[in-house]
């Protein structure tokens, strides 16, 4: 677990939301993950539990130097932007955006994780329209400096750069912070799939390509895709949303 968190509250929130994840994204082992705004490192432990090869890029050197601390050499950590990552062309089979800081701009970096990505995405933030969006856990780098978004909003902004992908979201915690652990049970018995009442919001998207051939001008590329959504040999892929 992250050292940020430090109360039964704050893993019991961590476990959900990492339910969550697992749910939406299915991450399969030997596949490339970058986690854009890693921080301290707090999601790598997961995903390397799920036998992911796991890159970090974080705009704070000294969350970097955290999570170096925290994880050894175990994870690969590089300084970097939201807006403007050090990767190619899709480099990673999922990119991550997991509690994006409140100074990027989330359209520029959703197009960003989606130049880097050749499979999927995840997004997950705090829902600024729940009633508990709050947390209780303003002590939390991790949530204290997140986006406050919500799913309209998030979709709105995925649709500009993928018009045609399918979005699938849901959301955990849905009771104060102050009547847990006694509803706990009861909070585990509501469907998460497409309920947007939750103060952790998450969406996953796979990314999709356009196949451009030798013989169409790059303006006038098909609107084909490669099969499973993966560029096929040899096939260039025109950027959306850019």
């Amino acid at each position: 677990m992250s050292t940020e968190l430090q109360s039964p509250l704050q893993y019991y929130r961590d476990r959900r939301e990492k339910e969550l994840i697992q749910r939406l994204l299915k991450p399969i082992e030997g596949e490339r993950l970058l986690d854009v705004g890693c921080g301290s490192g707090n999601h790598f432990r997961f995903f390397r539990g799920k036998g992911c090869n796991v890159t970090g890029v974080d705009p704070s050197q000294h969350m970097l130097d955290r999570a170096r601390k925290n994880l050894g050499e175990r994870a690969e950590l590089c300084p970097g932007d939201y807006e403007d990552l050090p990767f190619s062309d899709n480099e990673f089979d999922i990119v991550t955006l997991i509690f994006p800081d409140s100074a990027c701009n989330l359209q520029n970096a959703i197009n960003e994780a989606i130049r880097v990505c050749r499979g999927r995405i995840f997004f997950g933030t705090i829902n600024r329209f729940s009633s508990t969006s709050t947390y209780g856990m303003e002590k939390v780098t991790l949530y204290r400096n997140a986006h406050r978004s919500s799913i309209p909003e998030l979709i709105r902004l995925i649709r500009l750069a993928l018009p045609d992908t399918i979005i699938e979201w849901g959301s955990v915690i849905f009771f104060s912070s102050k009547w847990h652990p006694a509803i706990s049970s009861i909070e585990e018995k509501i469907p998460v799939m497409k309920n947007p009442f939750g103060s952790f919001i998450g969406l996953a998207f796979p990314v999709t390509y356009n196949r451009i051939t030798v013989q169409d001008p790059l303006g006038n590329a098909s609107k084909a895709k490669a099969k499973g959504g993966y560029p096929e040999p040899g096939v260039a892929r025109r950027r959306t949303g850019r």
